[in-house]
């Protein structure tokens, strides 16, 4: 397959997925697979069977009532769903951290996403950390060849510690040969419970500037302005907070690019162009 950018080609298929647990701080990468998957009226293709991979002590099933009044259980577990997007296939994986053959789960999804053709992996992921809620979320985009981060103007991954599934995917899918990008977005750390649509927000929107790919957002940006003046409530009722978020303002906006900041002017300008010409 030909070089044609973190995206592929017009045609390529994708596939995106985000994992419950670890790698998800606030609910925010498997909340922007959840929108995906309603906003693009996505339909299941696959499931992977929990028993070999979950600890159900840790991840425990739950007890619910059908619509026809019947009880059921719902298990956790992983969904692979199809979508057709601006013409172009996209499958959206949507599960739960697996307790356990981490490889042996990776390998079924690889399968499943060779057998729909997939050029392109994406994995959603959050992690918190000292941000200020103040300030645009910080989403960075790495792959894992050298050659292709350059070309692609990314990061090179140069993590090393712990790691969750999104990182093992990401290593299986690329000793496989399937290209691969990480995106990761800073959570504040001091408002940790989920949601976060202010982060679900700049994971989609970083997801649509690698892919060209978008979904309808407004109900969701509405969100997350109010999702800010909540927490901007609590943060003057709160002395100590009020100064600690002060101090992370002042270091990010140091730190911060004019360079950086127009890059980002430029992002929205083409996000806005697309949405408006489809």
């Amino acid at each position: 397959m030909t070089d044609d950018g973190p995206g592929g080609a017009d045609d390529t298929p994708l596939l995106v997925a985000a994992f419950r647990g670890w790698n998800d701080a606030a609910d925010s990468a498997s909340d922007a697979v959840s929108h995906l998957v309603e906003a693009w009226d996505a339909e299941v293709v696959a499931e992977i069977d929990p028993e070999p991979y979950y600890d159900f002590q840790v991840n425990r099933p739950e007890a619910v009532v059908n619509e026809d009044g019947s009880r059921g259980l719902e298990w956790p577990g992983t969904r692979v769903l199809r979508a057709r997007v601006h013409g172009r296939s996209v499958l959206l994986v949507d599960g739960t951290e697996p307790s356990t053959r981490w490889r042996a789960f990776c390998a079924e999804l690889l399968d499943v996403a060779r057998a729909h053709h997939v050029g392109r992996l994406f994995t959603l992921a959050a992690l918190l950390t000292d941000v200020p809620h103040t300030r645009p979320i910080p989403v960075s985009a790495t792959v894992q060849d050298p050659a292709r981060a350059e070309a692609w103007g990314l990061d090179l991954s140069t993590y090393e510690g712990p790691t969750g599934i999104v990182g093992v995917l990401q290593h299986e899918a690329s000793a496989s040969g399937l290209l691969g990008v990480s995106l990761w977005a800073a959570v504040p750390h001091y408002v940790a419970q989920p949601p976060n649509p202010k982060s679900t927000l700049a994971l989609l929107g970083r997801l649509e500037d690698l892919t060209g790919l978008s979904s309808p957002v407004a109900e969701l940006r509405e969100e997350a302005e109010a999702w800010q003046r909540g927490v901007d409530d609590l943060a003057q009722e709160d002395e100590e907070i009020a100064e600690y978020v002060a101090q992370l303002e002042q270091a990010r906006d140091t730190a911060e690019l004019p360079e950086a900041s127009g890059e980002a002017i430029a992002r929205e300008f083409e996000r806005y162009l697309r949405r408006r010409d489809r």
